[in-house]
């Protein structure tokens, strides 16, 4: 849940800087911005520039309204945030980040600010539309990573608490790779466009009680299937021969650039499901062990 921080959301903003939403014509500082924060941070994975054109592009969270950056008197961006909402979602997700250089001043607490006062007017608006008609208390989900200590002290001061843990799990690909066959009457095919929508279904279907998870329209799924770093050659769906039915399916991307910094180079599985008449019959297992033999194929160190 969040807090009350007054009504208008530029009003907690740090007035050292000029703030104002992101455009195109910000691409290369905004991406610059997240990078140089990346370099001391060092996360698993953060937003270059394509990602972030990408979210230019959200009809559903226009940028206009959804996103904000902070610049200096030389217009170099030193913060941003941003917010996401589905319009009958139970929850805002929110992101951001400040120039290293300029921590500790204040600058983050005016962000976090902004993002719940955008959450709240995100949620009157839905409310306002009909749509839910009898809906949620407004709610701000942030993720960090676990050395981040210095958000964690941000958030927890602001009263967040955390809820869950998520695990990222390696595995070399040096050391063979497991036998996993599938059943009569199934089969694994590659995953291609004819198959985006069939398999977008499949996921909400497989998702609909996960904790945390929302259904995916047609433009989040999008972003998934057109995502910059997205390899469809390492991923793989499998159908119910009978039918034609998506049984499950294995999404995967690769991260060159993080290679590079990291000092491996790895497959990553993005999405795994198994709708639910189809679980207990090693389908998700026969994926993964396809992923692992698709990321050495590819010269790759680890699944």
């Amino acid at each position: 849940m969040i807090g009350q921080r007054g009504t208008d959301a530029r009003a907690c903003l740090n007035p050292r800087l000029t703030w104002r939403s992101a455009g195109t014509a910000d691409l290369d500082g905004w991406a610059a911005l997240i990078a140089r924060a990346a370099a001391v941070e060092q996360p698993v994975w953060f937003e270059r520039r394509a990602d972030l054109a990408q979210i230019l592009d959200s009809t559903n969270n226009p940028a206009a309204a959804n996103t904000i950056l902070g610049v200096d008197g030389d217009g170099v961006a030193r913060a941003y945030g941003r917010i996401t909402k589905n319009r009958d979602g139970d929850k805002a997700l929110g992101f951001g980040c400040v120039d290293p250089g300029w921590q500790g001043q204040g600058i983050g607490s005016g962000l976090l600010g902004w993002m719940e006062q955008r959450t709240r007017e995100r949620f009157a608006g839905d409310a306002a539309s009909g749509q839910p008609e009898a809906g949620p208390a407004p709610r701000l989900r942030l993720h960090m990573e676990q050395q981040h200590r210095h958000q964690a002290a941000l958030f927890e001061g602001a009263g967040y608490r955390m809820v869950r843990y998520y695990n990222e799990m390696h595995r070399p690909l040096a050391i063979g790779i497991p036998e996993a066959e599938l059943e009569a009457g199934l089969e694994l095919v590659a995953f291609g466009p004819e198959l985006h929508e069939a398999v977008r279904l499949a996921h909400n279907d497989a998702f609909r009680d996960h904790w945390g998870s929302e259904p995916r329209d047609e433009e989040a799924w999008g972003f998934v299937v057109h995502d910059p770093l997205a390899r469809p050659d390492l991923s793989a769906v499998v159908l119910e021969r009978s039918s034609g039915t998506v049984a499950g399916y294995q999404l995967a991307s690769h991260d060159a650039e993080g290679a590079a910094s990291r000092g491996f180079s790895e497959g990553y599985t993005d999405l795994l499901g198994v709708p639910r008449e189809f679980r207990g019959r090693g389908i998700a297992q026969a994926l993964l062990a396809d992923a692992m033999r698709r990321f050495a194929a590819a010269g790759m160190d680890k699944a």
